[in-house]
């Protein structure tokens, strides 16, 4: 009676800890992390707000890759030629971006991070139009600057009328 009073004793025990063990707690983001990332986000709004297509390509590293909502584009070369191509037909203003408030999170040399943007679009013959959406990007360290190896984004639907 005593061994399965016991035994009863133990596994009461044992499954109000699992769950203890099983919650993990949410990383917490470096003040450095968000320091780069800050500045990231910034040169990526001066540059989207100055319709710098240079500028923008120069913030992703060499062999880096962009998810669009068309596909991916691959390498500093061609992500150049794409935001050219696109600043010749849309003119940006207004960018912000802004990281999730739990990002960045490191791993090794990299940073992961997932956060939202919007800005203000325009052609010649149509516009203002207010988008927003969200993206997700890895930065790398290369020598003493960060670079974009990874960007994925999407655009959010405007709400239904």
């Amino acid at each position: 009676m005593k061994i399965r009073f016991l035994l009863g004793l133990v596994g009461l025990a044992i499954s109000f800890a699992l769950p203890t063990f099983a919650q993990q707690k949410e990383p917490t983001p470096s003040d450095e992390n968000r320091q780069v990332r800050a500045a990231l986000i910034k040169q990526g709004d001066d540059a989207w707000n100055n319709n710098d297509a240079v500028a923008l390509a120069a913030m992703f590293t060499e062999d880096a890759v962009i998810v669009t909502d068309s596909g991916p584009v691959y390498g500093r070369e061609a992500i150049e030629k794409m935001y050219a191509d696109l600043l010749k037909q849309v003119h940006f203003s207004n960018h912000v971006g802004k990281d999730d408030q739990v990002s960045p999170h490191a791993i090794g040399n990299d940073l992961w991070c997932n956060g939202e943007w919007s800005h203000t679009i325009q052609g010649k013959d149509w516009g203002p139009i207010q988008q927003k959406g969200y993206y997700s990007a890895i930065d790398s360290r290369e020598g003493d600057t960060w670079k974009l190896r990874m960007l994925t984004w999407n655009i959010t639907p405007p709400p239904a009328k």
